[in-house]
């Protein structure tokens, strides 16, 4: 290389490196880190199970999401510091995979430049997206990961920029705990949960610690287990009152339908994993009797909410169906992420965490909504009671 070459290339640098200093000293005083809005639309990321064992909530926050969105465009958009800006989804499928989750979370904030994330449905896989949202500082919002330590650090600090719309597991877990020993008078419980996620065995020690009674034995079950019929004969023989199964619905339609086939037939208590039509199609509805489980959106409750009336209403108009749990909760996400952009006056990525984490009385369909230090989201729950495989009735629990 030349002497004369290298002068030149020396000099460039020269320059470039000035310009890239008073640029950095420019961006400090004018900007926000993170992911700024551009043009005329305000990008949000659905990092979402729209396959796999969790495909099934997935797709019901996907319809939520997609409603809320389609009414917020339709009233102009977005007030951001004035102007009206529509909302971009850019929805991806984490395939209920980790590490698909993982990246997603890096397509979404570095390549697709989002301002902010919902998603995902799962912990697992919320929490291996995390590290990618803080690096970008992009807030996700989960509709549903439950996992108390889901948007805290190991050193028990919160995760800046994660959140969560639903409720956590020491919450319903206890609600559990409570609403067997108090509304069904069970004194002795067997617990049978799912080992293979965070949600099933947080679930059943939150029960665990919480139980006033006697819990006889628990016992656990994976992912894709077909077969409970040896651990459902043990219980049976243990003259137990009542089950409490946190799960997914795959599995615990499977348990409730070959406890009834084996004439166990007392009250089988579970969580919000529970909430799909597909749990009742699995066990079959007239097994599908005594049973009960937690759930932050019940359409007896609803009703008397003028909020959630109007989106069940709605909903049922666009899908042809009653609105389920998760698509209720995807559906106040996206309009806490409205409310926090509003409250802002910028759809910034630093500034919408900001205004997630101040969110305090937020009307939603699922209720009440308050955001709290651990960026939990505090609200009410309530207990659905199935009969032939239909809601008879809803119990709220205080």
């Amino acid at each position: 290389m030349k002497k004369s070459t290298i002068k030149r290339i020396t000099g460039f640098a020269a320059i470039a490196m000035s310009a890239a200093i008073f640029a950095g000293c420019t961006t400090a005083k004018t900007t926000t880190q993170g992911n700024d809005q551009t043009g005329n639309t305000v990008k949000i990321g659905v990092n979402m199970e729209l396959s796999g064992a969790a495909g099934g909530y997935g797709n019901q926050m996907k319809q939520g999401i997609q409603m809320a969105t389609k009414e917020i465009n339709s009233k102009g958009g977005v007030n951001v510091n004035g102007k009206k800006k529509k909302i971009k989804l850019i929805i991806k499928d984490d395939k209920t995979s980790t590490s698909t989750s993982a990246s997603v979370a890096a397509q979404l904030v570095n390549n697709d430049k989002v301002n902010a994330i919902i998603g995902t449905a799962t912990t697992n896989a919320g929490t291996a997206a995390i590290p990618n949202e803080t690096k970008a500082k992009v807030p996700a919002l989960s509709p549903s990961a439950t996992d108390p330590n889901f948007t805290l650090q190991k050193d028990g600090k919160v995760q800046p920029y994660v959140f969560r719309a639903c409720y956590q597991n020491n919450f319903q877990g206890g609600t559990g705990a409570k609403f067997i020993y108090n509304n069904l008078k069970a004194k002795r419980v067997a617990v049978l949960g799912d080992n293979s996620t965070d949600y099933g065995t947080g679930l059943s020690k939150s029960f665990k610690r919480q139980f006033k009674g006697k819990v006889v034995d628990t016992q656990y079950f994976s992912a894709g287990d077909k077969d409970f019929n040896a651990i459902l004969t043990d219980f049976k023989n243990k003259k137990i009152d009542a089950i409490y199964a946190p799960g997914y619905y795959s599995e615990i339609g499977l348990i409730i339908k070959q406890a009834r086939q084996i004439g166990l037939n007392v009250p089988i208590v579970g969580s919000d994993g529970m909430a799909d039509a597909k749990l009742v199609q699995i066990a079959g509805a007239k097994n599908a009797s005594n049973i009960y489980y937690t759930t932050p959106f019940s359409q007896t409750v609803a009703k008397q909410n003028p909020v959630a009336v109007k989106f069940m209403n709605a909903y049922k108009a666009r899908y042809h169906t009653d609105a389920p749990t998760f698509s209720a909760l995807a559906y106040d996400s996206t309009y806490m992420i409205k409310q926090a952009i509003e409250n802002e006056k910028s759809a910034n990525s630093v500034k919408i965490t900001k205004g997630l984490a101040n969110i305090k009385d937020f009307n939603g369909v699922t209720g009440k909504i308050s955001i709290d230090g651990k960026h939990d989201a505090n609200k009410p729950i309530a207990v659905e009671h199935l009969n032939n495989g239909k809601v008879v009735g809803s119990t709220q629990i205080k």
